[in-house]
């Protein structure tokens, strides 16, 4: 059954609770990038027009969970939101929830914007998670009395709930899931955002019903991240292309020669029995770009699949950029999770480049292009080539859960139609 979203339900005049992602990076009191605010206000602007009086919350960065930490205050995000909206926005007390926060709310009117302080100034919002680490991997009574009175505070800011925070879907935080069960409990809504509802659908139709060819590209540092990810796709996709560090590791395993690369050496025998379930599916690189010194050295071709000694691979060299080139080129669906190489340092970048170039011309020529967060997002926004793509998601965990198929209980726990 399909999702609730904000559009099948009446704001008007309601307090409405957005569970938002503006994890931002800033520096100097000053977001360096935007985006996660950019990518919600279709859900904000949407809510405010129906009269709704709009309550967000959202994390930032990891602070200590013991109170208000002036370096991680949601003050600027606030001051960007207002910038973007043309409106004032008014930011929450310091404490997330209790009286003043509760008093806040109150004095609002239709069209207002609250944005609360970090939900992670309070360690109610991640202690499900702590409860992982107990012996038998439950909340103990202490834990579950902090965890209640936080939802219980929060759920107190509103009548509606709206998940627009996909970042965080893959965590069963209190702000992303307690939070919405308590509102349903006290018969009120809990939907999906616009942001969600487009992260689910070209994630899950990537998928479940792909135009074909379906190619997958990952790549990224460690092969152990993704296995399960590999595994997943393995029966669903008709090519996986490898690059990145994690690709040393699965060179390794078919008795390639990788100098010294970053290999997990851990994963090589993991890799041998999954290389020989995917047949002919899996594509690695068969030369590279390579250095002696990851700080200071000079990039050095490797014309062939081996490695010298005393070298290590820093990138996809130009048969492999190719060979990838006209897999990517040809395929109806393309997901993409992870860069090809140090796209940070520019004498590496040209695999990623490469890749997000030909994930490009192939959704020009009618494909479907689905860049699953993290890195490979932000190399395709360094490139400036994220207009040429379908979809980018504002989630590297998330999206990866996604795909893998894990479950997602924040998502699972909205309302359905």
């Amino acid at each position: 059954m399909a999702t609730k979203t904000v559009a099948d339900i009446d704001l008007s005049g309601k307090t409405v609770f957005m569970r938002v992602d503006f994890n931002v990076p800033i520096k100097g009191g000053k977001i360096t990038n935007d985006r996660r605010i950019v990518q919600a206000l279709p859900t904000i602007r949407y809510a405010i027009d129906k009269g709704a009086k709009l309550v967000l919350a959202t994390h930032l960065g990891r602070p200590a969970e013991k109170g208000f930490e002036a370096d991680f205050s949601t003050k600027p995000a606030a001051d960007r939101l207002a910038e973007l909206l043309g409106r004032p926005v008014r930011m929450g007390p310091p404490e997330v929830v209790g009286p003043a926060a509760e008093a806040l709310v109150g004095s609002m009117s239709p069209g207002d914007v609250v944005l609360l302080e970090n939900v992670r100034f309070d360690p109610g919002e991640t202690i499900a998670d702590k409860a992982k680490k107990n012996p038998d991997k439950k909340l103990t009574d202490e834990q579950q009395a902090v965890l209640d009175k936080f939802v219980a505070g929060l759920a107190a800011l509103g009548e509606v709930y709206v998940n627009d925070a996909f970042g965080t879907c893959h965590r069963k935080h209190a702000s992303m899931y307690g939070v919405a069960k308590a509102i349903q409990k006290k018969g009120g809504p809990a939907v999906a955002g616009f942001l969600v509802q487009k992260e689910i659908r070209y994630l899950h139709e990537a998928v479940a019903n792909p135009k074909r060819p379906f190619v997958a590209i990952l790549g990224g540092a460690k092969v152990s991240d993704k296995i399960k990810l590999i595994s997943s796709l393995l029966d669903k996709v008709d090519r996986i292309l490898i690059g990145g560090a994690m690709a040393y590791t699965l060179l390794r395993a078919k008795g390639v020669a990788t100098g010294r690369s970053l290999v997990e050496a851990d994963q090589v025998e993991e890799m041998k029995a999954l290389l020989a379930r995917a047949g002919d599916k899996i594509l690695l690189p068969v030369d590279h770009v390579a250095t002696d010194d990851f700080e200071n050295g000079q990039p050095v071709a490797v014309p062939g699949v081996d490695i010298p000694d005393g070298l290590m691979g820093m990138d996809i060299g130009p048969k492999t950029i190719a060979l990838f080139a006209a897999e990517i080129e040809k395929s109806g669906t393309v997901v993409w999770n992870g860069p090809m190489g140090v796209f940070e340092k520019p004498a590496y970048a040209t695999g990623t480049r490469s890749v997000a170039e030909a994930v490009g011309n192939a959704t020009a020529k009618g494909g479907v292009s689905v860049i699953g967060g993290g890195d490979s997002a932000a190399a395709v926004e360094q490139m400036g080539l994220e207009d040429r793509m379908t979809h980018i998601s504002t989630g590297g965990g998330a999206s990866l859960e996604y795909l893998e198929g894990r479950a997602m209980p924040p998502i699972e726990v909205l309302d359905t139609k």
